[in-house]
Order: structure tokens, then sequence, then C-alpha cells
């Protein structure tokens, strides 16, 4: 089956970047536009972002993820360390994380590395969790192969249970990673495909290079 796609159109008309509008570092422009897509254009959920990595396979892969934080130290999503995303990460952490905020017509794509943040970060995030999000994170085994649904919901209800009186300690395989950029690019659609590029690239002495790209 082939279904043709190109007659599909969009025209972008809802902004602009331009190099009056940027600051020294891309956290604060970051900071800037997260909040007016948050503020003017929220869908659901304007922390999604998608995660690229190398797999040990050395294969690509992309998936969405929520961002719980972020500051000019980096960008932290929470994971179970033993998935697959989790073991990609630690053999090779070199990563992307791309926003697409389409209501805004933006993207931003961000380059970095990643890192375990420490264990008490992780605790303070873990605990702050829905207790059933909480059951969720010690029942699933995330990414291995189980042979049907009731095998995980078993696993949650026994845990239900078993924790129903009990506080919930964060266990080990599950935590935090935080993304350092080397490179952030800021995406605004533009009339006739001619897009607004602005990448800022970290250079060898820590200073961020800005430039802009042709679309």
């Amino acid at each position: 089956m082939e279904k043709d796609l190109g007659n599909y159109r969009v025209s972008y008309n809802k902004g602009s970047l331009l190099e009056s509008d940027l600051s020294e570092s891309p956290f604060e422009l970051f900071q800037t536009w997260f909040d007016e897509v948050d503020r003017h254009f929220k869908a659901t959920e304007t922390n999604a972002m998608t995660l690229s990595t190398v797999g040990t396979d050395g294969f690509p892969k992309s998936r969405v993820v929520l961002l719980k934080k972020f500051s000019q130290k980096g960008f932290v999503f929470f994971t179970n360390y033993e998935s697959e995303k989790g073991r990609a990460l630690v053999a090779k952490p070199e990563c992307c994380l791309s926003f697409h905020w389409e209501a805004a017509e933006r993207q931003v794509i961000i380059k970095g590395i990643a890192k375990k943040i420490e264990a008490t970060e992780s605790d303070a995030y873990f605990s702050s969790r829905p207790k059933g999000s909480q059951l969720g994170a010690l029942a699933s085994k995330q990414s291995r192969i189980i042979s049907n649904r009731a095998v995980l919901d078993a696993q949650l209800k026994a845990l239900e249970q078993y924790y129903e009186h009990k506080p919930i300690k964060r266990p080990e395989f599950w935590g935090g990673f935080r993304v350092t950029a080397v490179e952030v690019e800021f995406w605004q659609g533009r009339a006739n495909r001619l897009h607004d590029r602005i990448r800022y690239k970290l250079s060898a002495n820590d200073q961020w290079v800005i430039d802009r790209l042709s679309p």
C-alpha cells in the first residue's frame, strides 16, 4: 500500500527569530520560549521531548520522554537505568534532545552529554511522585520481554498490597540523567520554507558561539 503525502502543506507565519531576540546564553532563550509556549500555545505537555540515543546494537533510536528540570547545568529527565535508553546512555552518553512545539511553529534541538545525577536528587524527585508512579517504576522491568499484560498487572497488584501501609524507597535502578548541552539550535517556522535557524555552539574555551544557519 502506498499513500502520497506530497500535497500536505502548512504555511508558517506565527513568529520570527532575529538576532535582536537573542541572548548570550541559549538557556535564557530556551526559558523564554518554554514559558511562551506554556502560556500561549499549551496543548498537552510542553515538557515532552524526543530523546535520541545510539543503542548498544549500533542503531539510533528516538522516543518521547518528559523534561523535569532545566538550568544552565543541563536538562534533567528520569528513567529506569536498566532500560534500553538507560543502558545506551551509559555506554554512549552522546545524545540529542528535541522539542517540537507545533502550535508555536518552533523546534529546539539540543546535542549534549548525558550523565546520571546525584542519588540524593533522584531520591527527592522519586519521593515527590504519586504513589502509583512510584509503584509503576518498581513493577516494570523496562524494555524487558514479558509474556502478556497480565504479568505486569499482577506485579503491580502485589506491590500495592505490600506497600499499602509502607513508604516506598527509590530503587537503585531508577533515577535521573542530566544532559549537558554542547549545541543548541532554535528553529522558528517562516513563510516560503525560509525558516529561522539560530545555533549556539560551545567553543573550546567554553564560550557560546552564535551562528545563523541557512534553512
